[in-house]
């Protein structure tokens, strides 16, 4: 298990007005998160100070990462990736820019993501949720989850991480929601509209240590 930054390079890409999302007169946090939690169109599509503001396929965004992660892992012809909480699955579709033979599998609770997701791979994509992958033991030969478990509570989570282990053979990567200072505690608490796990990098170890989960990961601070 190593510390992997793959996703610095967007996360930082983004301005944040953390005091403005909070105290917004028409979407106040609380209603916003009772939006964002229903993971349907006012979460991707809807109004910026609920979530997104329009999630929309940009071409070589989600290429970049793509390409750093066949980069570093050495991953074997044709090889079956998985994205946990793929959501409209554009890292799916950039991994078949940087690896044509690669056999992509995404799945999302959001059935509006699914919907709405890259229309070229959607036959690809299954309804479902983290802790009931419908996949066998060993399956993938790259399973990823990218600011998706953090949304989770913890028997969710617990049963998660069990779970991308399982149908992983050797090569997994996750990233999540984390804080360091009071600083960033604040910031996360501000931003955030669907995080349940509000873990500090070593409670965070200890849920892999606890889960058996042995894969790579890295943090988003919200600085």
């Amino acid at each position: 298990m190593a510390e992997v930054d793959f996703m610095s390079v967007l996360h930082k890409s983004t301005q944040r007005d953390y005091l403005a999302r909070v105290n917004d007169n028409e979407y106040p946090k609380a209603r916003a998160a009772e939006l964002a939690k229903r993971f349907d169109y006012d979460y991707w599509d809807g109004d910026r100070r609920v979530c997104y503001g329009g999630y929309r396929y940009l071409a070589g965004r989600w290429e970049k990462v793509a390409r750093s992660m066949v980069d570093h892992y050495d991953l074997p012809s044709s090889p079956k990736i998985l994205d946990i909480g793929c959501g409209k699955a554009y890292l799916l579709y950039d991994f078949l820019k940087v690896l044509p033979d690669c056999q992509v599998y995404g799945i999302d609770s959001s059935e509006y993501a699914i919907s709405n997701s890259k229309e070229e791979i959607r036959d690809r994509l299954t309804l479902g949720n983290a802790v009931n992958l419908p996949w066998p033991d060993n399956y993938f030969d790259l399973v990823i989850s990218i600011n998706t478990l953090h949304c989770l509570h913890a028997n969710e989570l617990n049963s998660a991480l069990r779970e991308m282990e399982r149908v992983g053979k050797h090569n997994k990567y996750l990233c999540v929601e984390s804080w360091r200072n009071q600083s960033e505690k604040a910031n996360l608490l501000y931003w955030q509209v669907t995080c349940e796990a509000f873990n500090t990098p070593d409670a965070w170890q200890w849920w892999f240590k606890l889960t058996g989960y042995t894969g790579d990961h890295s943090f988003i601070y919200f600085e």
